[in-house]
């Protein structure tokens, strides 16, 4: 039995996918410093990036372990 679909429900993503156009230049091994809110931020590794540039998983200064990092998340990448 299918279930009702909502007419309000949004169809599309809530934040564009498209990275921001510095990402392009990520690189694996890249040192860099990240935003993850206004006053809160850290240095890491990137230890990976996607081929489309959406995704960067960095590996935290500090012992504080690896995160993914998506272009829609609002976090800022710079390198350091």
């Amino acid at each position: 039995m299918a279930r009702k679909k909502s007419k309000n429900a949004a169809e599309g993503p809530l934040r564009p996918v498209e990275p921001a156009p510095h990402w392009s230049a990520l690189r694996e091994g890249d040192r860099v410093s990240v935003r993850l809110a206004p006053g809160v931020e850290t240095g890491g590794l990137i230890s990976a990036v996607t081929p489309d540039r959406t995704v960067v998983w960095v590996d935290l200064d500090g012992g504080r372990g690896r995160t993914l990092l998506h272009c829609s998340d609002g976090v800022e990448i710079l390198p350091a």
